[in-house]
């Protein structure tokens, strides 16, 4: 497709693409690199991982003008501000303000287009790491160590790429149940990359992606599980950057529970809590800030942020800029802070660890050391504040925003497995949920759920306390057919909305670059998705 390949050149991570000189190779002339040099097949690799926080990945990357465009970090800012649990300040200094005001529907968004052009450029990156490395795999190769590394090579690419589908997939269309054989999104994969750029492509079914993000990530489980290859046999320095056999069973976990098939989910889960030996932070643990260091022992997957990268020598444009309250950037600077729904900080018990996540009415919080909360209080921090989220290496004003952003974290796979046992056996989910809330996160807890229906909202409110920031809000929400209530949450009253579960402002419609460059979809594709910003509540 026209649009997807323009994005796609944009990358500049993919070894794999580029000759010393800077000249596009051929597909026999990648097979002949990695014939001739099989760690040009890891630079391919390392795109993956590099692409989830590249600076101007699909701007070309100016810091005086974009600073939204940090990769998948942006995504999930994006789409929590998009959501009912986290807002900002409606002004320009809150960079992802068109998604907070849902002003973002149209097919001329920038934000639909992010989520398009960044998902795609994984996709294409791990497509020609498979069109690359994969015959090769299959052909075999004289040295043995190589074919143990271009099973890992293969495995992650097939696991990157179900990701960004799994993203895409709950983006523009309604979720699984219910919706399976709506239009979703084109699927492109290494073996219809080349047609599909000269013809254009239809969009798939909702069954029809799933089905191929089942796919991906079995076949990379079953890489992964059968190369001898780790992680660390490939990588010198956080090597949770990439997919271990855990990580992609928490993958399959997530991609069930979206399914409501829940038997495979809590298997799932448990896989991924097994196999990966990591333990959810304990309650000391988590009554401080925290969540910016990949080598913590409850992730499973995570992105791996260094000093030297670019969206850490901009100063501004990254994650703990925008998200921060401890360091420089825009919530300490110009008072963009990030704040929590007021009604859901409501609900938090004060036994709970977790309550501490964010400044109380007072301005306080007992999470805090006396410098810590001297610092956010004289820059003008209130209730609702998030403090969840420490500074690099905890050091207050810290200019150098190099903190790691968690993809997966083992006490996500507790409430996928929590709440995949109760849809089948009600007592089994809420002992689960029980045991898991009373010991790492509030000794006084205990779910009295009376139905499954009851139970699945109370192991809801518990994701949405434990996975605030992380960019899962919206998709919990859309997954169980929540309305988007913000009504008396704290936003302003211009972005105050109550939006039905069914209406089509809450998914993104295609691209209009999408649209122009692909000769198999029309503006008629848009006709069930976005549209102009929602009524306010206080305008109805």
């Amino acid at each position: 497709m026209v649009s997807i390949a323009a994005a796609s050149m944009l990358v500049a991570c993919n070894d794999l693409d580029i000759q010393p000189e800077g000249s596009t190779i051929t597909a026999d002339q990648k097979q002949e690199v990695v014939t001739l040099d099989p760690s040009m097949a890891m630079a391919g690799v390392t795109g993956l991982a590099s692409q989830m926080t590249a600076f101007g990945s699909i701007t070309g990357g100016s810091a005086s003008q974009v600073h939204w465009d940090i990769g998948f970090p942006g995504l999930y800012i994006m789409m929590d501000e998009r959501g009912m649990d986290m807002y900002s300040v409606e002004t320009g200094y809150n960079w992802f303000v068109s998604a907070m005001m849902m002003s973002d529907g149209l097919s001329t968004s920038q934000d639909a287009y992010t989520m398009w052009a960044y998902n795609y450029n994984l996709i294409f990156i791990a497509n020609n790491v498979i069109s690359s490395v994969e015959p090769k795999l299959e052909e075999g190769s004289e040295i043995p160590d190589d074919n143990e590394k271009f099973m890992f090579y293969v495995g992650q690419a097939y696991g990157f790429r179900a990701y960004a589908y799994w993203y895409l997939a709950q983006s523009f269309q309604f979720t699984y149940k219910g919706h399976e054989n709506s239009p979703c999104v084109p699927i492109i994969t290494n073996e219809n990359s080349e047609e599909a750029a000269h013809d254009g492509i239809a969009r798939s079914t909702v069954k029809e992606v799933y089905q191929q993000i089942i796919n991906d990530l079995t076949h990379s489980l079953e890489l992964l599980e059968s190369t001898s290859v780790t992680i660390e046999d490939v990588i010198d320095s956080k090597p949770k950057r990439f997919l271990t056999p855990a990580a992609v069973h928490g993958l399959l976990a997530r991609t069930y529970l979206l399914m409501n098939d829940w038997s495979k989910a809590a298997t799932e889960a448990q896989a991924a809590i097994t196999k990966s030996g990591a333990t959810p932070l304990t309650m000391e643990q988590a009554s401080v800030p925290g969540f910016s260091s990949i080598e913590e022992d409850n992730w499973l997957w995570g992105i791996a942020v260094m000093e030297t990268d670019r969206v850490v020598t901009t100063g501004l444009c990254n994650f703990p800029s925008h998200m921060g309250s401890f360091c420089y950037g825009y919530a300490t600077a110009v008072g963009a802070w990030k704040w929590i729904n007021q009604k859901l900080y409501a609900k938090i018990p004060s036994s709970d660890v977790r309550k501490g996540w964010w400044l109380n009415s007072r301005g306080t919080s007992s999470n805090l050391t006396a410098q810590q909360q001297q610092y956010v209080s004289q820059r003008g921090a209130d209730a609702g504040v998030q403090v969840k989220f420490a500074p690099y290496q905890g050091i207050l004003n810290q200019d150098v925003n190099s903190c790691d952003i968690p993809l997966m974290r083992v006490e996500e796979m507790y409430y996928i497995l929590a709440e995949a046992q109760g849809m089948q056996d009600l007592s089994t989910g809420i002992e689960t949920l029980n045991d898991f809330v009373k010991t790492y996160r509030d000794p006084s807890y205990q779910c009295l759920a009376s139905s499954q229906e009851d139970f699945q909202d109370q192991v809801w409110l518990q994701r949405r306390i434990e996975l605030w920031g992380e960019g899962m809000s919206y998709y919990d929400m859309m997954r169980l057919g929540k309305p988007l209530d913000r009504v008396g949450g704290g936003w302003p009253s211009t972005c105050e909305y109550y939006i039905e579960p069914t209406d089509p402002v809450l998914i993104y419609p295609i691209p209009a670059s999408e649209i122009t460059g692909n000769k198999q979809l029309t503006d008629a594709d848009n006709v069930n998705a976005g549209g102009g910003r929602p009524t306010p509540v206080s305008a109805n």
